[in-house]
């Protein structure tokens, strides 16, 4: 005899005979629901953890992981400052910014924008704007008025490299003529897209000292923008360095400035984990229909086995071993499927787009035309546990009533 005993009748159960067809048709289809649920659950999940990624890399491409700020506006003589928060050793880059709201025009075309000033020789420490220019290019000049716009900004202006735009800001000025908003010609060098329309809709660069003399600041600026060495911990991070600033600052971390995007996305995916969970809940629970009818059919051997000694203990494991089994079959195919799905989503979607002749992220309609993969191993964990926690709680109940069989009564009409 095999041992332990409840391993192997409760293999055994797990068996097609010829008149229980039906039950081993049912137990596939718990399996096969089962598999379908964790390998849709890792391969969505996997893809919005790739979504999420690309949008903080698109952001923080732009927006930088903390900014300092006067406690009043500008930042006046921010070179010392700018070098105290570089002696940060958990700083990697530091780089100064100008920013103010303007309008944007070229010939009849009119535009809302904000003018950010930036230094092309400290901008790459902080930034990869420079990186994603799609035309011209980002050699900025001090006192060329040289601008970069951001491509879907260009396109509604309809400039290209080369044209001249005017930036007008909302500050007047008084002249001989009288009260006249301060304007400035500037020549259009380079087109960039970072593919998040906030940006590219409603950005354009400039030099620093240009877009400065612009704005009315001088010599000041509005902020330093710093990179960390761990944007996780942006929040406390940005606490420290401000404590080591020579001055009363303010250092704004990226999670305050998108705390509400972000945590709309966590929120998405919790949503969408709790649907798709439902998808395996209810495969597993077709486990306590499949271990129902098992335990009818097996009302006689039951009592037989609870004549020769077996307790009721026992026979409670014989059921839940096989309950668990079709869980753990059908957890395992889709934790294989998942994970093989998510690691080459990048690659399936393209083929087949070309095999049906369709896209499904059009790049003039989405932002993010590709669909982005991040399989991480926290999430398969947490999946394979909840598939196997489920699995295993379908099967107390009809375990419970098998237990429950009274031998005389279940050999009574035998």
């Amino acid at each position: 005899m095999f041992r332990p005993v409840e391993l192997f009748i409760g293999l055994r159960y797990t068996r097609a005979r010829r008149r229980t067809h039906f039950v081993s048709f049912i137990t596939m289809t718990s399996m096969v629901g089962i598999a379908l649920g964790v390998a849709a659950l890792i391969t969505v999940l996997s893809v919005m953890n790739g979504f999420e990624r690309e949008l903080r890399e698109r952001i923080l491409g732009m927006v930088s992981h903390a900014t300092v700020h006067g406690l009043t506006g500008a930042v006046e003589e921010w070179e010392p400052v700018m070098a105290a928060a570089e002696d940060h050793q958990r700083v990697l880059g530091a780089a100064p910014f100008v920013e103010g709201e303007v309008m944007i025009t070229r010939g009849g075309q009119v535009s809302g924008t904000l003018i950010r000033g930036v230094h092309p020789e400290h901008e790459p420490r902080v930034s990869d704007v420079f990186g994603q220019i799609v035309d011209g290019h980002g050699d900025l000049e001090q006192g060329e008025y040289g601008i970069v716009l951001g491509s879907a900004l260009a396109r509604q202006l309809r400039a290209r490299v080369g044209d001249r735009v005017n930036i007008i800001t909302p500050e007047a000025r008084i002249s001989v003529t009288g009260v006249a908003p301060r304007m400035r010609r500037f020549t259009v060098i380079g087109i960039f897209e970072v593919g998040m329309y906030e940006y590219d809709r409603t950005l354009a660069m400039a030099h620093l000292n240009d877009a400065g003399r612009v704005l009315g600041l001088g010599e000041d600026v509005t902020g330093i923008r710093l990179k960390l060495d761990d944007l996780m911990a942006a929040p406390w991070l940005a606490h420290e360095v401000a404590r080591h600033l020579p001055g009363e600052y303010r250092v704004l971390d990226w999670t305050r400035q998108h705390a509400n995007f972000f945590r709309a996305v966590q929120t998405e995916k919790t949503v969408m984990f709790v649907i798709l969970a439902l998808i395996v809940a209810v495969a597993a629970f077709n486990i306590v229909s499949t271990l129902v009818m098992v335990v009818r059919d097996k009302q006689a051997d039951i009592a037989i086995l609870r004549t020769l000694g077996l307790s009721p203990r026992s026979v409670m494991a014989v059921f839940i071993i096989q309950g668990a089994l079709i869980g753990l079959v059908g957890t395992a195919l889709g934790v294989a499927g998942g994970v093989a799905l998510a690691l080459n989503v990048e690659n399936i979607v393209p083929a087949v787009e070309r095999l049906l002749s369709i896209e499904f992220l059009p790049a003039d309609v989405y932002y993010i035309s590709d669909l982005p993969s991040e399989l991480r191993n926290s999430d398969v964990w947490r999946i394979t546990g909840m598939a196997l926690g489920l699995s295993l709680l379908a099967t107390l109940y009809p375990a419970w009533r098998a237990a429950r069989t009274q031998p005389a009564e279940a050999l009574r009409y035998e």
